[in-house]
């Protein structure tokens, strides 16, 4: 777990003592709710590695999950500009939301979300791919991998495709389920593969943004499309 201390001292309290906390999922970024919190629930917070606040209905600590069970793992914790706002980064156990859905700001009566993939960690690794192209490292893989040039990139990506294929072909000849072997291992592959596309798109000098943006291009309002000998086919 990843926590950041934020110092008391460092807050701008309103009159009661209190600050607005913002709170949203670790993986995705999206807003789960709002809540206030004083002194003594940053203190429980940090703690417990569970996100408390403080209730102004009923004027005492509390911390989120206590009865639903729906607790709020801390992940990180954040200060504005300003000072006078709270940004608590986590990984929710269950629905944020009392009405069952998983943000606050979801419609009434809105269904839980399926719970997010975690793509947005691929930001970060995106961040040190692009640091490596231009520092260039010694010892690093990556900077190994781009200077042997787009040969050497693109060898180690057909490569991995194939991985990926034979630990997938593995895992369907098991009917195997998740966490299983050759489930862990089509993951590992997976994982492989998607790091050296990247590294592949770092060689070129192009980037990940131009791709999605192809991807997006080629969705139509009526859903998810395939793409045929570069031509949109809808599903």
């Amino acid at each position: 777990m990843s926590r950041s201390v934020i110092p008391s001292d460092r807050i701008r309290w309103n009159g009661d003592g209190l600050v607005p906390a913002i709170v949203q999922d670790a993986l995705d970024g999206r807003v789960l709710m709002l809540a206030y919190v004083d002194a003594e629930a940053i203190a429980a917070t940090e703690a417990t590695g569970e996100v408390h606040f403080h209730s102004r209905s009923r004027g005492k600590l509390w911390r989120k999950g206590e009865t639903s069970g729906n607790v709020l793992r801390l992940k990180s914790v954040a200060l504005d500009c300003d000072g006078d706002a709270l940004l608590f980064s986590v990984d929710p156990a269950g629905p944020t939301c009392h009405r069952g859905t998983r943000s606050c700001f979801d419609l009434e009566g809105a269904a839980l979300d399926e719970k997010p993939q975690g793509f947005a960690w691929l930001e970060e690794l995106w961040r040190t791919i692009e640091e490596r192209a231009q520092t260039r490292p010694p010892g690093s893989y990556t900077s190994e991998l781009l200077e042997g040039g787009v040969d050497l990139v693109g060898r180690k990506v057909a490569e991995e495709a194939t991985e990926v294929l034979i630990a997938a072909k593995n895992d369907a000849k098991a009917g195997a389920r998740a966490g299983s072997a050759t489930r862990e291992a089509l993951a590992g592959e997976v994982a492989d593969l998607l790091y050296h596309l990247l590294v592949l798109l770092a060689e070129r000098g192009s980037s990940p943004t131009e791709a999605l943006a192809q991807l997006r291009g080629r969705h139509r309002a009526s859903g998810p499309i395939d793409s045929r000998q570069g031509s949109p086919v809808a599903c």
